[in-house]
C-alpha cells in the first residue's frame, strides 16, 4: 500500500492512494495526526471513561454511556458488517493506530494521560455517540411531566426544537437558476460548537472515486457533505423520531438476578455491574433511569442496538457514487441520524428525500414513554419507505415539518426555511459566490409576537417608551454590531424568566433534579420557555392581559439600566473544549437561533452562543473548484499549529476557503509506504498480539532505543549507541531482502523486538548446514512494565512468533542462536519447545554498514 499527504493553504488534507483500502487507512492516520486529542475524548466517551481524564463533570455522561451499552452496541454492529466495509473500516483503524503512536498533544500531558488502543469497533462507536441524542428521545420525559402537571393540551405550548437538538440548513438550486447551467448545494450544520470541530474537511483521492467533504472525526469515509466531481449531495437532521422509551416494572429474583414485566409476564433482564454502574437490558432496551431497586426504571430501545446496524455500508457507497441514483442507492442503507438528504448531479438528476431507519410502532410512542408490559407498543418492523418530495428548481431542507413531518414530533419553526426559500427565490440566477448572503443572513422573523405586544404597550415610563421606539424602528436584523439587536436580545430575556416565573408554570420548575443529568436540558423550563416564546405570546396559553404584563415589566426592567451594548457583546462564542481554557477570549457572533445564521444561546438564562454553523459549503456542479467550504476553527486540533485556528476570521465574516482539487497547486506533506500488521493473532487472556515491520523512521525507533541502551538489553550490542546509530541499522535492515525486523504490540502496546534472516544470507550458516524452510530468528522483550509481568506472557509471545514463521511464512523450521552467557533467553527458547543442538562459535563480520563481533551462542531449533 502507497499513499501521498497533501495540504492545501488552510492545511487541509488531500490524501491520495493506490486503492480504497491504503485510502482509508491514510484517512486514518491523518485524522489521528491532526486530531489526537479529540480522538481519545470521544473513545472514553464511547466507552464511559471521560471523567478519569476530564474530571468529574463527565461523570453523567460515562454512567449514561455505560448503561446504554453505547460500546457493546458497537461491537454488535461491527460484527454484522459485511466483509467488504468490515475490511475497510479495518484499514480506517489500522490507520489510526498508526497514527496514533507518532501523535503527539500537549493535552496528554495535561491530564496525564495517553492515547489509548482502538478496537476495530470504535469508527462505529463514535458515532453512535455522537449522534445517539439527536432524536431527542429525552423530550418525552418532558411531555410525559407537562402532561401529567399541565394536561394533555399543553404540550404543544413547547413543540419546539430546543436547547439539546441540532440542526442544519441546506439548500438546492437547480441548473436553470444558476448562471453556470449546473447545481449548486449548500448549507451549514448547526451543532454545538466544539473545539476541535466537529467536522474535518478532507479530500479522498484513488483510482475509484475522488471525493472532497466533510467527515467526523474517528468515523471513515464523507458521509454528510461530499462532492464528488459528478454528484453532490448534503443532508440536515430530519428531527424524525425512531427512539422509544418504556416504562419497565423490575424486580430482584432470589437468585440474585433481574426479571422485568413485559406482555407476556415477567421475564429475565440482563443485568451486570461494571466501574459501579449497575447495568439492565430489558427485552425492551437499556435501562437509562432507574433500575430494580425502586422497582421503576424507564428503558430506551433504539434501532442500532435492535437491528445490530448504524448505516456504516452507506458510506463506502457514498465514496463510489457517480449519479443521484447511486446516491439514493447508498442512502437506502443509512441508518441513523435519520435525515433529509439533497443531491444533484452534472447530469441534470435530482433528490429530495428522508433516510435512516424508523421503527413501525404506534403513534404513541413518538409522544411520550409507553408502559414496556402492554403488547400495543411493541415495534413491527421497520418503515418503509421513507417520505421523498420533488425538487421544482429549488429545495430547502432547515428541520421544518417538511418531508419527515409524519416521523417527527418536534420540528424547528418554519423561518429559517422560508425565510431561505424567499431569499432564493428573489434572484433570477445564482453562483457560488452568492450563497455567502444566504449563509449570512440575520432576520430574525420570530421576532414579531414580542414586538407587536411592545407596540401595543402605553403609558409607558419615559425611558421604556424610547426602547419601544428603538424597537419598533429596528430592523429585526440580529446584527453583531446592533445595539438595538442586543436590547431587544434583553427584553426577551426579561420575558422569557417573566412567563416562566408565571403561575401557570408553576408545577413544571424544579424538576431536573429528579433525573439523570444527561437528560436535564430537555427539562430545564425557562429554556423550554426560551424556544417556545413565540408560541406562548401569540396563543391562547395565557391570558392577554399576563402576556401584556410581562412584556410591560421586562421592557421598564431593561430601560432601567440603559446600555449601549452591541449584540455581539452579549453574543459571543462559546465553544465547548473537553478541558475548558479559562483566559480563551471569543469574538461576538451575528445571528440568531431562528436566523438563516443560526447561533443560539438560551434567552433568559445566557446570550452566549454555544450552537451554531458548524461548517459551511458550497457544492457547484460545474466546477469543483468553484466550491468552497469553511469550518470554526481549523484543520488542526493541535494547539499552536498554523492551522488550528486560522479558520475563525473567515467564519466570522461568512467566507469560504476555496476547494482546490488540481494536486499540482497543493504541496506534498508525505510520500509513504504505510507500515501494516504482517501477522495478528487474538489469544485468550491477553489480547491481540501484531507483529508489524519496525518503521525506522517514525516513532517505533524511540522505543527501540529506550530497550536497547538498558543493562539487561547488553547481549543484544547496542547499549552504548546513539539513537541516530540505532535507527541508522534498522534503516540499512530495511534495505535487506534477507533480513527483517519488527515490533510486536499486545492491544497496541509495543511488547518485543522480532527480527528474522535468511540463515544462508547469515554468518550461522558457517556453523551449521541450512536446510530448506530455514528460518532464522532474534527476540527482545520489553521490560516487564510493557506486558511481560502478566503470567505465561513470554511462553504466549514465543507461541504466536512461531505461529507466524511457521503457519504466516509456511516455514518448516526456526533457528535461535542466543548467547551461551545469556542463560535466561537460552532457558526461554528450551523452555518453550526449542532443542539445543550445542554451542556454536558465529565469526567476525566486520563490512563498511555493520560490525558484528564473534560470538559464541547456543543453537537450537523448533519445528512440528
Amino acid at each position: 500500500m502507497r499513499f501521498d499527504v497533501f495540504r492545501d493553504a488552510w492545511g487541509v488534507p488531500h490524501l491520495r492512494a493506490g486503492d480504497a483500502l491504503s485510502l482509508a487507512y491514510a484517512q486514518g492516520r491523518v485524522t489521528a495526526a491532526d486530531r489526537a486529542w479529540q480522538l481519545e475524548v470521544e473513545r472514553r466517551r464511547l466507552l464511559g471513561t471521560s471523567a478519569a481524564a476530564l474530571g468529574a463533570e463527565a461523570a453523567g455522561w460515562d454512567r449514561f454511556a455505560r448503561q446504554a451499552r453505547l460500546a457493546d452496541t458497537a461491537r454488535r454492529c461491527y460484527e454484522a458488517l459485511d466483509a467488504d466495509t468490515r475490511a475497510w473500516v479495518d484499514a480506517y483503524t489500522d490507520g489510526v493506530g498508526a497514527g496514533l503512536r507518532t501523535a503527539h498533544a500537549p493535552e496528554f500531558a495535561r491530564t496525564g494521560t495517553a492515547p489509548g488502543a482502538w478496537e476495530p469497533w470504535t469508527p462505529l462507536g463514535i458515532w453512535l455517540s455522537t449522534h445517539v441524542l439527536f432524536a431527542g428521545f429525552p423530550a418525552k420525559l418532558w411531555r410525559e411531566e407537562v402532561v401529567a402537571r399541565l394536561g394533555r393540551d399543553a404540550v404543544d405550548l413547547f413543540a419546539t426544537d430546543g436547547p439539546g437538538t441540532a440542526g442544519s440548513n441546506g439548500w438546492l438550486v437547480d441548473g436553470a437558476r444558476t448562471t453556470s447551467g449546473a447545481p449548486l448545494i449548500a448549507g451549514d450544520p448547526h451543532r454545538f460548537i466544539e473545539d476541535p470541530g466537529v467536522y474535518q474537511q478532507i479530500r479522498l483521492a484513488c483510482p475509484e472515486f475522488d471525493v472532497a467533504g466533510l467527515a467526523v472525526p474517528g468515523v471513515p469515509g464523507i458521509g454528510h457533505f461530499g462532492h464528488a466531481g459528478d454528484v453532490a449531495w448534503a443532508i440536515t437532521n430530519a428531527m424524525a423520531d425512531y427512539q422509544d422509551l418504556y416504562r419497565e416494572r423490575l424486580r430482584r429474583t432470589p437468585g440474585g438476578g433481574v426479571e422485568a414485566l413485559g406482555p407476556d409476564g415477567w421475564q429475565p433482564a440482563h443485568a451486570h455491574t461494571e466501574a459501579g454502574v449497575e447495568v439492565v437490558e430489558t427485552a425492551r432496551g437499556v435501562v437509562v433511569i432507574g433500575g430494580p431497586d425502586t422497582g421503576e426504571g424507564i428503558s430506551l430501545r433504539q434501532p442500532a442496538r435492535v437491528f445490530a446496524d448504524l448505516g456504516f455500508a452507506a458510506l463506502p457507497a457514498l465514496l463510489r457514487a457517480r449519479t443521484v441514483a447511486d446516491v439514493d442507492r447508498a442512502f437506502d442503507r443509512w441508518a441513523e441520524p435519520v435525515n433529509v438528504v439533497l443531491a444533484a448531479d452534472t447530469a441534470g438528476g435530482l433528490l429530495h428525500r428522508v433516510a435512516g431507519t424508523v421503527p413501525d410502532r404506534d403513534p404513541e410512542n413518538r409522544l411520550r414513554v409507553v408502559p414496556a408490559w402492554e403488547e400495543r407498543y411493541a415495534w413491527r418492523g421497520r418503515t418503509a419507505p421513507l417520505p421523498r418530495a420533488e425538487v421544482d428548481g429549488i429545495a430547502v431542507m432547515a428541520n421544518e415539518r417538511g418531508p419527515a413531518a409524519p416521523l417527527g414530533v418536534e420540528f424547528a419553526p418554519p423561518h429559517r426555511a422560508r425565510r431561505i426559500t424567499g431569499l432564493l427565490a428573489g434572484r433570477a440566477r445564482w453562483d457560488a459566490d452568492g450563497m455567502r448572503a444566504v449563509h449570512t443572513d440575520t432576520l430574525l422573523p420570530s421576532a414579531g409576537p414580542l414586538l407587536t405586544l411592545v407596540g401595543e404597550l402605553d403609558a409607558l415610563s419615559p425611558a421604556a417608551a424610547a426602547l419601544r421606539t428603538a424597537l419598533l424602528a429596528w430592523d429585526r436584523h440580529m446584527s453583531a454590531g446592533s445595539v438595538r439587536a442586543a436590547a431587544y436580545a434583553r427584553v426577551r430575556g426579561a420575558v422569557v424568566r417573566r412567563i416562566a416565573a408565571h403561575d401557570r408554570f408553576a408545577p413544571l420548575t424544579g424538576l431536573m433534579p429528579a433525573y439523570p443529568e444527561v437528560f436535564r436540558p430537555w427539562l430545564a423550563l425557562v429554556p423550554r420557555v426560551a424556544f417556545g416564546l413565540e408560541n406562548l405570546l401569540s396563543g391562547g396559553a395565557l391570558p392577554y392581559a399576563d402576556r401584556s404584563a410581562a412584556v410591560r415589566a421586562a421592557l421598564e426592567e431593561v430601560a432601567a439600566a440603559p446600555s449601549d451594548a452591541t449584540w455581539g457583546t452579549l453574543h459571543r462564542l462559546a465553544p465547548w473544549q473537553a478541558l475548558p481554557d479559562p483566559d480563551a477570549a471569543w469574538p461576538g457572533l451575528d445571528g440568531d437561533h431562528d436566523c438563516v445564521l443560526s447561533t443560539s444561546g438560551v434567552p433568559g438564562v445566557t446570550e452566549l452562543s454555544a450552537r451554531g454553523p458548524a461548517a459551511r459549503y458550497v457544492w457547484d456542479l460545474a466546477d469543483r473548484e468553484n466550491s468552497g467550504w469553511a469550518v470554526p476553527f481549523g484543520a488542526s486540533g493541535l494547539p499552536g499549529d498554523p492551522h488550528h485556528r486560522d479558520q475563525l476570521p473567515l467564519w466570522l465574516r461568512g467566507e469560504l476557503a476555496p476547494l482546490v482539487t488540481d494536486f499540482d497547486r497543493l504541496t506534498l506533506i508525505e510520500e509513504r509506504h504505510p507500515v501494516t500488521d504482517v501477522y495478528a493473532q487474538d489469544v485468550e487472556g491477553f489480547g491481540t498480539f501484531r507483529i508489524t515491520p519496525l518503521d525506522p523512521d517514525g516513532t517505533d525507533i524511540d522505543v527501540l532505543h529506550g530497550w536497547v541502551s538498558e543493562e539487561r538489553a547488553r547481549f543484544w550490542g547496542m547499549t552504548g549507541l546513539g539513537r541516530d546509530d540505532v535507527r541508522g541499522v534498522y534503516a540499512h535492515m530495511a534495505t535487506l531482502d534477507t533480513h527483517h525486523a519488527y515490533l510486536v504490540r499486545l492491544d497496541g502496546t509495543p511488547v518485543a523486538l522480532f527480527q528474522t534472516y535468511e540463515p544462508e544470507a547469515d554468518r550461522v550458516s558457517e556453523c551449521y548446514p541450512v536446510q530448506d524452510g530455514d528460518i532464522g530468528a532474534h527476540l527482545l522483550v520489553a521490560p516487564s512494565g510493557a506486558a511481560g509481568a502478566v503470567p505465561g506472557f513470554t511462553g504466549t509471545l514465543v507461541s504466536v512468533l512461531a505461529g507466524y514463521l511457521l503457519d504466516g511464512l509456511g516455514r518448516r523450521r526456526i533457528v535461535v542462536e542466543p548467547d551461551a552467557a545469556n542463560a535466561k533467553a537460552v532457558a526461554l527458547f528450551a523452555r518453550n519447545g526449542f532443542v539445543p543442538a550445542g554451542e556454536i562459535v558465529l565469526p567476525e563480520v566486520d563490512l563498511p554498514e555493520v560490525h558484528l563481533p564473534q560470538k559464541r551462542a547456543v543453537l537450537a531449533f523448533y519445528t512440528r
